[in-house]
């Protein structure tokens, strides 16, 4: 359920984490607290969160750190990160670093709301295509959130998942960055999250993302996956 979801907030602030942990106490949120990149490594391997909201700027570990050596570790927990640093090529950084979301302080409490709902809705089980998906010398397994190589799986990220997993479902179809955001209730303001979820994709499942073959760009539309051996 969205709404009984284990949420581990990470700041530094010890101000900031007493409101966030309340106020999202407040909306049915079960909340767990972490003042460092150290402390939230800790509970990490005691909990299972369903989601992690995490400043960006704090002492030792930054937020972005943190995100980025997840990822390395294939942990696929969605991240909201915080920061007082709003500028876009702040925000591309930390989406470019794992994040699934990413907010500017001062926020209103309440959008913070709204976007963990959203972001749990993504992670949620969803309509996913019948079978195993061909993609190359991959076989996309949206059941598990994986990509299965010969050599290798590749754990994809929640966000991931909800993206690939949504061109699957309808091949060669061009599906909208407006589309795209609307049915992941990802922020429609920011097309440029769905440019870079896309980009990272593409590191997973082409030979050279410089030049796709199975997920590609069409020009002034969206994107479109092209599901085959290739």
């Amino acid at each position: 359920m969205v709404e009984d979801a284990l949420i581990l907030v990470v700041d530094d602030d010890i101000r900031l984490r007493g409101l966030l942990s309340r106020y999202l106490a407040d909306h049915g949120f079960r909340v767990t607290t972490a003042e460092s990149a150290a402390e939230a490594r800790a509970k990490l391997r005691s909990l299972a969160p369903d989601l992690l909201v995490l400043d960006v700027m704090m002492p030792g570990e930054s937020g972005l750190a943190l995100t980025e050596s997840l990822r390395r570790e294939a942990n696929g927990l969605p991240i909201l990160l915080l920061t007082a640093r709003g500028a876009p090529e702040d925000r591309i950084a930390g989406f470019e670093s794992g994040a699934d979301d990413y907010l500017g302080k001062p926020f209103e409490p309440m959008e913070l709301v709204l976007r963990i709902r959203a972001m749990l809705r993504r992670a949620a089980p969803a309509p996913t295509p019948e079978g195993p998906v061909q993609i190359g010398p991959a076989l996309f397994d949206s059941e598990r959130g994986e990509l299965r190589r010969p050599d290798q799986t590749i754990r994809l990220t929640g966000a991931e998942n909800a993206l690939l997993s949504l061109l699957a479902r309808r091949p060669h179809a061009v599906l909208s960055r407006e589309e795209i955001s609307q049915t992941l209730g990802m922020d429609e303001t920011n097309e440029r999250a769905i440019d870079v979820q896309v980009t990272r994709l593409r590191r997973k499942i082409e030979a050279d993302p410089r030049e796709p073959r199975f997920l590609l760009t069409v020009r002034g539309r969206g994107y479109v996956l092209k599901p085959g051996v290739g």
